[in-house]
């Protein structure tokens, strides 16, 4: 059995290519949004945050042979979490990877982390609408009450994302909920009805949107504020669902061989 860590669009990619090569499959998502994760009878999912103890023990009872981290670009702690537990288990991990993308538009500023693309959206002194998702509002909402500016806040239905928003201080009307992708009529939209000057995201790549994202501040002539990628350095990282998967079904084939010898 393999063990995916999901979450993002690609997870029914990556099960569905795993099924396809004999693997059972064990998603794992963090919380239980909607999610397709595949519709082969191969594949199941479980649902709930782990560390790195309760990881290191599920790969371990449910006899998991290699853990393929799927995660979003920015889930830092998940990853951190997955290598520790594979490690601890001896088992393989492989990391799948969204393609960077060029972007042109030359009003994007990069910036390396939250605190700065607050300090940075809000410096234009423009309305700010936050495509980020529900983590790390605080420092967006803190600026915005400093310097009298408006904020929108664009998140999932889920009642841990409306929590995260009550604790940051976001009030009803700073707040938009949704289940992506969102077009560029979605953004516009809302751009518009909303005066915005200032979008916020992360480089979450093609899948996560992003260039629905920059069009749409294109035709709206707004800044965005993109926050860079953490850094990735791992071996067993792969950006191809193909390759991904052979590496994969060759690592566990090795294994497999090694132990019956």
């Amino acid at each position: 059995m393999i063990l995916l860590i999901g979450g993002t669009s690609e997870t029914a990619l990556i099960a569905t290519a795993l099924s396809r090569e004999q693997f059972t499959v064990l998603v794992s998502t963090a919380t239980d949004n909607e999610l397709d994760v595949g519709l082969d009878e191969k594949i199941e999912r479980r649902k709930g945050k782990m560390n790195e103890v309760e990881m290191t023990a599920l790969i371990k009872e449910r006899s998991i042979s290699a853990v393929i981290d799927a995660a979003h670009p920015f889930a830092e702690v998940v990853r951190a979490t997955a290598l520790s537990a594979a490690s601890s288990a001896d088992v393989p991990l492989f990391r799948f990877l969204r393609g960077a993308l060029e972007y042109d538009y030359e009003r994007i500023v990069n910036v390396n982390n939250h605190d700065e693309a607050a300090v940075v959206a809000f410096d234009f002194g423009k309305p700010v609408f936050l495509m980020t998702g529900s983590r790390n509002l605080l420092p967006y909402a803190n600026e915005a009450r400093k310097r009298g500016i408006k904020i929108v806040a664009r998140i999932l239905a889920h009642a841990e994302s409306l929590l995260a928003c009550r604790n940051a201080g976001l009030s009803e009307d700073e707040v938009i909920t949704g289940r992506g992708p969102f077009s560029v009529e979605d953004n516009v939209d809302v751009i518009k009805k909303l005066g915005i000057g200032v979008i916020v995201s992360k480089d979450s790549g093609k899948a996560g949107g992003l260039p629905e994202k920059i069009e749409s501040a294109k035709l709206e002539a707004c800044d965005i504020v993109l926050i860079k990628r953490p850094a990735e350095s791992f071996k067993n990282s792969y950006s191809s669902v193909s390759r991904l998967v052979s590496a994969v079904a060759s690592s566990v084939g090795v294994k497999c061989q090694k132990q019956t010898a």
